[in-house]
């Protein structure tokens, strides 16, 4: 194996790895990539077929042709010999016998062209059903990926419902808190409202007491 053969074949390696991974990845990408190269063989088979059935029909002009002259010059030849018209007579038949040695290898020809066509026709038949296959295929994967979207986007929308419970719990919890909030500020207050109005008192027994002394 030399250099440029295993530089190839590690090229191709390399090519079949990296479209594995990407088959892995997307495969409906992979096979919408199939089927163009395949739309495009199966294009060219057509265009062959077509180009066989042309040359079959070519074949079949040509045999028509060479057997039409072929009894053409047989019919000089008896007129040739009728006449005494040896040379034109040889000439003739020499014609002749060219023309039905071309006629056989036209029909030869012609058979296995129409072999050929038949090959080639239900060759072609097979690619379009595979083509056809494949497009199922991508269909069905078509379907299938479109499902999955809907369904992420389905349980999406079902995640975000069963989330909108947390604002309000939030909100439960804000107002558990300026409870405790009020709570506290109140009960601040109230402990400084009593410690003002014992202050207030204890001042005025002090008071009180100082007048009643002097």
């Amino acid at each position: 194996m030399n250099v440029f053969t295993r530089i190839k074949e590690t090229i191709a390696a390399d090519f079949h790895e990296l479209l594995d991974q990407k088959e892995k990845k997307n495969p409906l990408a992979v096979l919408n990539q199939y089927m163009r190269q395949s739309e495009q063989e199966t294009e060219k088979v057509r265009k062959l077929v077509e180009r066989q059935y042309q040359l079959k029909e070519e074949f079949t002009r040509e045999l028509a042709y060479a057997l039409n002259l072929a009894d053409k010059r047989k019919h000089q030849a008896e007129v040739a010999a009728k006449a005494g018209e040896t040379g034109l007579q040889e000439f003739a038949e020499r014609e002749m016998d060219q023309y039905e040695k071309r006629a056989e290898r036209l029909k030869t020809a012609l058979h296995d062209a129409e072999n050929q066509l038949q090959e080639l026709e239900q060759k072609y038949e097979e690619m379009k059903h595979k083509l056809k296959d494949m497009n199922i295929k991508r269909l069905e994967l078509m379907g299938r990926e479109n499902a999955a979207r809907a369904h992420y986007k389905i349980n999406s929308v079902l995640d975000t419902e069963s989330n909108a419970e947390k604002p309000f719990m939030r909100f439960e919890e804000m107002g558990q808190y300026l409870e405790r909030l009020e709570d506290t500020v109140n009960s601040s207050y109230h402990h400084q409202t009593i410690d003002g109005r014992i202050a207030r008192l204890e001042k005025e027994l002090k008071n009180k007491e100082t007048h009643s002394i002097s």
